[in-house]
């Protein structure tokens, strides 16, 4: 049996990420779920866990529980699924922001926690959030500059939108100022199929880590 362990679909941005990859190329996995006062479930949602175990991927007894590990992993299955695009330069630039979306932007991951029930109009956000926000639009616009959009990548859904998801996830709850082009283009993301597939599931999950707020 294929499995996915998750954690809360309302605040685990890496759980999305995974989740999306699993969904974009066709595969067919149980999920599982690490109860919410698991220590290492709740270091992850408090980014205070230097090696997240969520997402997990368990494959015909191969076992991948990083979000790029499991991506590299789906594209050698899955080469056609379309996780990156075809052409050589645009796949590097793909595989670059999807990178640079994974090892960096403490300070908005910090500042600005996902929590897709949460509704934050006016939210304040600090100098240093501030910066990584605008390096994200600059990424976003980049890529629709080289690439044309609709998507980071041109005409379809790969990588590098799977793991800006959560960004986009971020902004909304937030309510982040955006340019018109990475307004609409986050509003695409949340209104994506997966996506909302993924936000009703949040919204079903009960009122058990209401303290996150605080902590964070």
């Amino acid at each position: 049996m294929t499995t996915l362990t998750i954690s809360s679909k309302n605040y685990s941005s890496w759980s999305l990420r995974g989740w999306l990859l699993c969904r974009m190329v066709g595969l067919a996995f149980e999920e599982e779920r690490v109860p919410v006062d698991d220590p290492a479930a709740r270091a992850e949602l408090l980014l205070l866990s230097p090696s997240f175990l969520v997402p997990r991927l368990v494959h015909e007894g191969v076992t991948v529980w990083d979000t790029l590990a499991i991506a590299s992993y789906l594209n050698e299955l899955f080469p056609d699924a379309g996780l990156h695009p075809a052409d050589r330069a645009a796949r590097a630039h793909c595989w670059s922001i999807a990178g640079e979306m994974h090892s960096g932007f403490a300070n908005m991951r910090s500042a600005l926690p996902m929590n897709i029930k949460g509704k934050y109009p006016g939210f304040k956000v600090w100098a240093g959030a501030q910066a990584d926000i605008e390096r994200i639009v600059a990424i976003w616009r980049g890529c629709f500059a080289a690439h044309g959009g609709p998507f980071l990548m041109g005409r379809n859904f790969t990588l590098a939108d799977a793991m800006y998801a959560p960004v986009c996830s971020r902004f909304t709850t937030y309510s982040v100022p955006l340019d018109p082009a990475c307004d609409a283009y986050r509003a695409m993301i949340m209104a994506h199929p997966l996506m909302q597939e993924w936000i009703a599931g949040a919204m079903a999950e009960p009122e058990e880590m209401e303290e996150l707020d605080v902590e964070f």
